[in-house]
């Protein structure tokens, strides 16, 4: 099959692969090889359909193929399943990653051609260090292991003479904060000891130290030769900033991509045979409800999205008689269906309700199904639409948790966990990213915390609260105005002052 009568390949740009050439990689697994088998098709298959490609390409025997196709969990992301037909979905994130790994598309950026390192030779044991060595040696480096004894021993080597406690400390300070030495409980009072505490105080090395001595430069010169190596094997800096620049750049066209998309979220009743909906327009921010006939009008509104999210949405979308085409679906249900919870095997099932009260603290998020039916019977719309509405805004809530966490929240009795969002691109802007340009720009972050915001106006409970980053850390923290620190779990929307937006 040529690619551009296979769809799949043809969103990803690579030619339909042969499952013989995918089989000996080292990243093939059964997985990889249903993966690789509908790619090769380019349509839908059965798990049977799979197994008898996987023994005519003389991989392994169909019966036993099947049995381990159907333990895989082959419905999985970026793999879904309609009744016993399996398909592929072209904008799941997951997608990219597996084609990436089992060789079948390249980078998207060119590996940095990186030369050998050629080996510079250093000086031996009897040559005293310099403060470049110890610049190389110490940057960044974790020392809490090393005793005081060396480290002063190698910062009186490198500058040549007795010195303050407080130099010495400040000299290993200055180049990294991991490290334990302080002026005040560093004791070289017995006998033997490589370092000497003269008549003022200084710390010397004692004439004796010759052998500690030695010892400490042969350590410290193997520190500089592994950072050498690793310098000269990074390649070019400019090089390196240019491809990470390229990268941003291509990052930031694929997210203001994703953000010009019109979002709908929909729930309907009964799930099996609707005849009763709503609709929740992301970016306008408005709700319509459709009742009886009004479903043939939903129908020709759902067309007018490029998104669009509901729980179990491939179902729901059936049912209501709406094709999606190549739109992007959204699956807000829940990406894992239970949780073993103590060791005798008992099991959490895991539902949209349970996600919702954990992640939004909305407590009774949906209707019973029971009262829906009851006000459907007797033709009572007004209620019918609220609960749907309330229904709908409760989607959208986790809706927008996961889009700003990558992750919802699974509370339950002693469980405080969080799952991957499926409906969350990489792309995404996250709270994370907020985060950092907050801290890049020095602004504060506007952030609403606790449960879910009102629908009216999402950001009347807005706060301002500052993010925290220790020098030379990724890791950073949010703190509110009194300097108490605010759990980043907790905030339901976030977002960058007007000045700076």
């Amino acid at each position: 099959m040529s690619i551009s009568t296979n769809p799949w390949c043809e969103k990803l740009g690579i030619t339909p692969p042969k499952i013989e050439s995918v089989a000996t990689h080292r990243e093939a697994n059964i997985f990889a090889l249903l993966l690789v088998a509908l790619l090769e098709r380019g349509e839908p298959m059965t798990l049977l359909d799979v197994a008898t490609r996987i023994q005519e390409a003389g991989i392994a025997r169909r019966e036993r193929a099947l049995l381990s196709l159907q333990r895989c969990k082959p419905g999985r992301s970026p793999i879904y399943r309609e009744g016993d037909v399996y398909h592929i979905d072209p904008h799941d994130r997951n997608l990219n990653h597996w084609v990436f790994r089992l060789g079948l598309q390249p980078p998207t950026v060119a590996p940095i051609a990186r030369p050998a390192p050629e080996p510079s030779p250093l000086p031996g044991p009897d040559v005293p260090l310099s403060e470049a060595d110890l610049d190389q040696a110490f940057k960044d480096s974790g020392l809490s292991g090393w005793s005081a004894q060396r480290l002063v021993l190698v910062v009186l080597d490198a500058h040549g003479g007795p010195m303050e406690p407080s130099e010495v400390v400040q000299a290993v300070e200055s180049r990294t904060r991991w490290n334990s030495l302080r002026a005040n409980s560093a004791k070289f009072e017995r006998v033997g000891s490589a370092i000497e505490v003269l008549a003022d105080g200084r710390w010397a090395i004692a004439k004796d130290a010759g052998e500690y001595l030695k010892r400490a430069r042969i350590v410290i010169r193997d520190r500089v030769a592994v950072v050498r190596r690793h310098e000269a094997s990074r390649g070019d800096p400019a090089e390196i900033e240019k491809i990470r620049a390229k990268w941003k750049q291509q990052r930031a066209d694929r997210r203001a991509e994703r953000a010009r998309l019109s979002r709908a979220l929909i729930v309907a009743f009964p799930a099996t045979k609707p005849q009763a909906a709503a609709l929740l327009d992301v970016e306008k921010h408005e709700l319509e409800t459709f009742v009886g006939e009004e479903l043939a009008t939903l129908r020709s509104r759902l067309g007018a999205y490029e998104v669009l999210g509901a729980i179990d949405v491939r179902s729901l979308l059936r049912v209501l008689g709406f094709d999606p085409g190549d739109r992007h679906l959204a699956e807000l249900g829940a990406s894992q269906k239970s949780k073993q919870i103590t060791k005798s095997g008992r099991t959490l099932k895991i539902t949209p309700s349970l996600l919702v009260q954990g992640s939004c603290g909305i407590s009774r998020p949906f209707g019973e199904a029971r009262k829906l039916a009851e006000y459907l019977a007797k033709g009572d719309d007004a209620k019918l639409r609220r609960r749907l509405e309330a229904n709908v805004k409760s989607i959208y809530a986790l809706y927008e948790y996961g889009r700003l966490h990558g992750a919802v929240r699974l509370r339950w009795g002693f469980l405080d966990e969080v799952i991957p969002a499926p409906w969350v691109d990489g792309d995404e802007p996250s709270l994370f990213d907020l985060m950092e340009s907050a801290h890049a720009m020095k602004v504060p972050i506007e952030v609403v915390v606790g449960s879910a915001p009102g629908w009216a106006d999402p950001w009347s409970r807005v706060r301002r609260a500052f993010v925290e980053k220790e020098s030379g850390s990724w890791q950073a923290r949010l703190v509110d105005e009194n300097g108490y620190g605010i759990d980043e779990r907790e905030v339901q929307r976030a977002r960058l002052p007007a000045v700076v937006r």
